[in-house]
């Protein structure tokens, strides 16, 4: 089966700058790849070289087996929904949303079914005779995506397309484009830095940084094996905690030690981990620290530690540890009796362990 969309060994440079390097995904038909980095990696370059936006420099992008490198945007069959909705403020939203059927030339009774269908997909069916500066941010957008559901693209392409909206109509419009997604069995490719709206839309994400490609995924590939100290670290909310540790062979596993600020190192047994360096990154992420209560399972640690901060936040409250120079987060019940300053102890899953090499970064189990 042919991908729907290919990039391979795609190099794009702006004069002398390089900002995108060998990259090389592929998607199938239905897959919804999500594009994720912070600001500056390369992201809305690629999907821009993905729409014909960009030319690139070396290369080839390919969209249902077909080269797209000198196809123009307008003939890759493809639809896109840009952050700053790019909407005709002169036209009525009923006019915005067919304006590229009207200039394809397409009948105006499949306009109209169109224009009926995607309103009635989207709820904005009374919003059809207003102007954009009659709509509200929210509105505005699913405007935006009426306009690019009515062409039937191949692709679908999203930059950014929420960014401009309040905490909760970020929210909301996520659930609307995951669930548009389902019902239309759209391949979509979106562009974001919300490292929690790549993990809620993505079937597959692509974790780029400096215009290199650092992993590709599933949700829980990316979350739960990430491939290095930057995914590791920018993937997850709280961040998964990563910690400097020696290592100590044992007849029962491996024996990580751990600094604290005062007295004896923190002493963490992982009876499944083989085969480690002297040295460490301990990656866990921070419901994998709970109260030693609620920690059961054969590769689990029960250790006492020192409280430093204590955050509630609602269905879950967050404590803070001092472990080898670093903060480290335990994610613990809204209702814990964790204090400031007193000592508690604390379940260390060691069945979720990641580590990673201290010199170069890269995942090692």
């Amino acid at each position: 089966m042919t991908p729907i969309l290919q990039i391979q060994a795609l190099n794009k440079n702006f004069g002398t700058l390089q900002i995108l390097k060998n990259v090389n995904v592929e998607i199938e038909s239905g897959d919804f790849l999500v594009l994720v980095g912070p600001s500056g990696c390369g992201k809305s370059t690629l999907l821009n070289c993905i729409a014909g936006l960009e030319p690139v420099t070396s290369g080839q992008v390919a969209i249902d087996g077909r080269n797209m490198n000198e196809i123009s945007p307008k003939d890759r069959d493809i639809a896109m929904v840009f952050q700053s909705y790019a909407l005709y403020p002169t036209m009525s939203v009923a006019k915005n949303i067919t304006f590229g059927m009207r200039v394809r030339g397409i009948d105006k009774q499949t306009q109209q079914e169109k224009l009926a269908e995607v309103s009635r997909q989207l709820q904005i069916e009374p919003l059809l005779n207003r102007r954009p500066a009659q709509l509200s941010g929210g509105q505005r957008q699913r405007v935006a995506m009426g306009r690019a559901l009515v062409r039937d693209p191949k692709l679908f392409l999203f930059d950014e397309p929420l960014s401009n909206l309040d905490a909760k109509l970020r929210v909301e419009m996520r659930n609307e484009i995951k669930k548009l997604h389902h019902n239309l069995n759209a391949t979509m490719v979106y562009v974001t830095h919300d490292q929690i709206e790549a993990m809620t839309l993505a079937t597959k994400i692509v974790v780029l940084k400096d215009g290199l490609v650092q992993q590709i995924g599933t949700p829980a590939e990316i979350y739960l094996r990430p491939a290095n100290l930057f995914v590791a670290d920018f993937m997850g909310s709280p961040a998964m905690n990563l910690v400097t540790a020696q290592t100590r062979k044992n007849g029962r596993g491996t024996e990580l030690v751990i600094e604290r600020p005062a007295g004896e190192p923190l002493r963490l047994l992982d009876k499944k981990a083989r085969n480690l360096p002297d040295r460490v990154v301990l990656g866990i992420r921070p419901e994998d620290i709970t109260e030693a209560a609620f920690g059961s399972g054969k590769n689990v640690h029960i250790t006492a530690c020192d409280v430093d901060v204590v955050e509630p936040a609602g269905a879950d409250t967050f404590v803070l540890l001092s472990l080898s120079g670093k903060e480290v987060t335990a994610r613990l019940k809204a209702e814990t009796r964790a204090a400031a300053g007193e000592s508690m102890d604390f379940a260390f899953n060691m069945e979720k362990a990641s580590y990673f090499d201290v010199e170069s970064g890269e995942r090692i189990n």
